[in-house]
């Protein structure tokens, strides 16, 4: 399995990927209106003999923080038939590391605790911010000393405030 940098021609792969994992077109709505306003970091794919799964990566401002780098993990998907072979992990991952190398301070996630437990988001640190999505499901993961001191309120991606 390799994991690259989306490009346009994966877009088609993208809503495969999104409507096989979702049963909708939501995300991938999302992940196209992020790419179209600019407001997309890192968009990765997975893919064996085929695309596998998809991570978009977005930015997320701290507004007591300005100069703080923050971005939302949205979606997470992996193609039902290659679920739970650790391509979804091998994503994060691979998207962590790229955004602590280019100087990001932290990520916000809003999903299963115990699954994104294993790269370090707690709900301890998403606790000190003001969200739309506040609760126990919502989970930040510093990624530098800086990141540890975000707090109060954020603003995500305009394409998050579409959501249907």
């Amino acid at each position: 399995m390799g994991i690259r940098v989306e490009a346009t021609a994966d877009w088609p792969a993208i809503y495969t990927i999104c409507e096989a994992a979702f049963r909708q077109l939501i995300e991938a709505d999302l992940v196209h209106r992020m790419h179209d306003d600019g407001d997309l970091i890192l968009s990765l794919i997975a893919y064996a003999d085929k695309p596998a799964g998809h991570v978009a990566f977005s930015h997320l401002a701290i507004q007591e923080l300005p100069a703080l780098k923050g971005c939302v993990l949205a979606p997470l998907a992996v193609a039902p038939e290659f679920q739970r072979q650790g391509i979804g992990s091998t994503l994060v991952r691979h998207g962590l590391e790229r955004l602590r190398a280019d100087g990001y301070d932290l990520v916000l996630v809003l999903g299963d605790p115990d699954y994104y437990a294993r790269f370090g988001f707690t709900p301890g640190l998403a606790s000190q911010l003001k969200t739309p999505y506040d609760g126990p499901y919502l989970q930040a993961l510093a990624l530098s000393e800086k990141g540890k001191e975000a707090h109060g309120p954020v603003s995500y991606a305009r394409a998050f405030a579409e959501l249907k």
